[in-house]
């Protein structure tokens, strides 16, 4: 099989250039093989019956992430597989804009001078953010913070631990169900949350391959209740972040009004809309 004969019939589901995309992604990830390795022929040196298998999984639609058991997360891979959501590039604005907007501008005093500073990832999937945080803020000669991920997905937990094992990463990782928190009072400096933002309607707009293989809950809420975690959220951030604390999310842009809204009525201030690497407004910031 040459790599033509690998990556054309992708262009069944895909436009030319993202199927070779794709196509170029497995030869790297799984094969080790370099462009100048592809030109050479060396795709013709692989087993075509396992060529056969990966593209009959990526014909379903199956996302490419999922295929390679991996997807890329601030430099850094993580593991995915069915089940936990993939992480997105635009996600990677909500670490940057924690380090650089909060504890370098703000908060880096009060959190890293005055007390070990503590870090919660609400709805963590594959721990892409709570692992970043821990390992950023190490690379960046910070104080070890301590950050907890919850989730209530067994899954997502088990592979959420699997990856902060693998990385390095000190993150405590517990089963927590977002719209039923506990009653914390003053537990947390910081609380980050990409949480299910995706409304029903929306469904349309989307490629089948995320609607047919990632988790619904991960994604959706329904049509009338677009802020549903959010509102949740926010009642459990205002009591539980310490005075002076912050809360970051990333959100959906057709509602950050009204979210700006309903953060600002819950009692943060200064509610600010910030946007993502597409130009869309993708983050929300709150403080006490």
């Amino acid at each position: 099989m040459t790599f033509r004969d690998f990556w054309q019939p992708l262009s069944q589901l895909y436009e030319a250039e993202e199927a070779r995309a794709i196509a170029r992604l497995v030869m790297e990830r799984r094969f080790g093989l370099s462009m100048t390795d592809i030109a050479c022929g060396a795709v013709e040196g692989i087993e075509e019956k396992e060529l056969t298998a990966i593209v009959n999984r990526l014909l379903t639609g199956e996302p490419v992430q999922y295929v390679l058991g991996e997807a890329e997360f601030c430099g850094r891979m993580f593991r995915v597989e069915p089940g936990v959501l993939i992480p997105r590039p635009e996600t990677e604005g909500l670490v940057d804009l924690l380090f650089d907007d909060l504890l370098f501008d703000n908060l880096l005093d009060d959190l890293l001078f005055d007390h070990l500073w503590s870090i919660l990832d609400i709805g963590t999937g594959s721990g892409c953010i709570a692992c970043t945080v821990a390992l950023e803020a190490e690379s960046r000669k910070l104080d070890s913070p301590n950050v907890t991920a919850w989730d209530i997905s067994d899954r997502a937990i088990a592979v959420a631990r699997s990856n902060a094992l693998a990385l390095g990463a000190k993150v405590i990782v517990e089963k927590q169900d977002a719209l039923t928190p506990p009653d914390d009072v003053h537990r947390w400096d910081i609380i980050v949350s990409n949480p299910p933002y995706v409304c029903e309607h929306e469904k349309m707009a989307m490629h089948q391959n995320v609607l047919d293989h990632e988790p619904a809950e991960a994604l959706f809420v329904p049509d009338d209740d677009p802020l549903l975690f959010y509102r949740a959220i926010g009642r459990y951030a205002v009591r539980a972040l310490k005075p002076g604390g912050a809360l970051l999310l990333e959100i959906n842009p057709l509602y950050a009004n009204e979210l700006q809204e309903l953060l600002s009525a819950t009692g943060f201030a200064g509610v600010e809309i910030h946007e993502d690497i597409f130009g869309k407004k993708r983050f929300a910031r709150g403080r006490l």
